[in-house]
């Protein structure tokens, strides 16, 4: 493996999952945790096999809106090496994905509303920037809605007393409050089957 280009396909991968394929977002996620020691099994290109030709189509609802909705998750500790949590958002504009993102979460979390109230928080601050780009283009976003499958993470956006806890949670990821009190961005609840579908892929 010390003669294969091994971070030169990753980075190519990097570039064409931000240009035109957003799905690509989990298995790069994988795949670079390995850069610096990467073993055969760890060199996985079938996740493109058979989708060159695939692309994104961009259309109107039968509304003729163009609503862009977010979706957005997290497993608890799921990164077997670290124990760490994988996080994903995905939001969508015209039936078609236009930001997605999955990360191992920086820090071990303690619990799975932990886990999800940091990935709320992260789709948050990318909602945020979707809707000054998407106000920039003269395409309204009265309520950019966020879907999430946990409702003690949702619970705990509304209310810091929730639960006893999470008083250990970092203070940067309770901005989040302030941010819906604006009204501007919406926190819905959803299934969690239908979550799994959109938003983490495996």
């Amino acid at each position: 493996m010390t003669r294969v280009l091994y971070a030169s396909v990753v980075g190519n991968l990097m570039y064409t999952m931000v240009c035109t394929r957003a799905d690509l977002s989990q298995a790069v996620s994988m795949i670079s945790r390995y850069m610096h020691d990467p073993r055969r099994d760890h060199w996985v290109l079938g996740c493109i096999k058979g989708t060159i030709d695939v692309g994104l189509v961009f259309e109107k609802d039968f509304t003729g809106k163009q609503e862009c909705v977010g979706y957005v998750d997290s497993d608890y500790t799921g990164d077997l090496d670290k124990h760490r949590s994988t996080k994903g958002y995905v939001f969508i504009l015209s039936q078609a994905p236009v930001s997605c993102r999955s990360i191992l979460q920086s820090t071990v979390v303690l619990s799975t509303t932990e886990a999800e109230y940091i990935a709320i928080t992260e789709a948050v601050k990318e909602a945020i920037w979707l809707q000054e780009l998407l106000d920039d283009l003269g395409i309204d976003q009265d309520l950019l809605k966020i879907n999430c499958d946990s409702m003690s993470a949702i619970y705990l956006t509304k209310n810091q007393v929730y639960h006893v806890r999470t008083k250990h949670i970092d203070v940067r990821f309770h901005f989040i409050r302030e941010i819906l009190d604006e009204g501007d961005i919406g926190l819905l609840k959803v299934t969690q089957r239908r979550l799994l579908l959109i938003c983490l892929p495996m």
